[in-house]
């Protein structure tokens, strides 16, 4: 699928009150074929491979949740080197898919919607991983994922974010994805949070973040 396609549907179902349906109706319309899908590479994210290869020993045992898994690389990496993860989508079809690539994994991987608190993984998790979710939400719920992103993360964890980034002064993109500023992801320090490190990099022609928080 075509990325003006996708920002045709996200504006139709916008347009109409809902923020969010776009995304299975993405992964329905491609109907198996992952060249449908325009963000699935079927790697993990080099993004985030480059970042942990030196911090592998240190995350064996540790309990993960990836955020909009997408078709799973990013989770199935992190069960490889040794967590116990949790990834969620909200695209019931997204992770019917994972499901189906990956039949023998040691993922739990759950349809669920970023915006909404899951009372049960509150503080629940070591490590939390958000890669290009909170991107491609509006405006009006993305401080909403936020608050719930953070939620997840236990006492001493820890919680990285790659997206797409932007000036504060530069203009919103007029679809998705919509880079975000620093100072929109500094909302994290408002929910106990503390800055570990921030990485400002180009991926080629595309200028990302790379933001590690801490609960201490």
């Amino acid at each position: 699928m075509s990325n003006a396609r996708i920002r045709e549907l996200s504006k139709e179902y916008i347009a109409r009150g809902d923020l969010t349906g776009w995304h299975e109706q993405i992964y329905a319309e491609a109907q198996g074929d992952t060249s449908g899908i325009s963000w699935a590479d079927l790697i993990p994210n080099p993004n985030l491979t480059v970042w942990t290869d030196t911090r592998a020993d240190k995350l064996h045992g540790k309990r993960a949740l990836v955020v909009g898994c997408g078709l799973g690389d990013d989770a199935e990496y992190l069960a490889e080197l040794g967590m116990t993860v949790t990834a969620f989508d909200i695209s019931p079809t997204a992770i019917e898919w994972c499901q189906r690539r990956f039949p023998a994994s040691k993922v739990t991987y759950v349809a669920h919607d970023v915006t909404q608190s899951r009372k049960e993984w509150a503080g629940g998790f070591d490590w939390v991983l958000e890669i290009y979710t909170l991107q491609v939400l509006p405006d009006e719920i993305r401080p909403r994922a936020i608050n719930t992103v953070a939620g997840y993360v236990a006492d001493g964890g820890h919680l990285v974010i790659i997206c797409r980034g932007r000036d504060e002064s530069a203009a919103p993109s007029a679809g998705v994805p919509w880079p975000l500023t620093y100072a929109e992801l500094n909302a994290f320090t408002e929910l106990n949070l503390r800055e570990e490190s921030f990485d400002d990099f180009m991926d080629g022609d595309v200028r990302r973040f790379r933001i590690v928080y801490v609960r201490a």
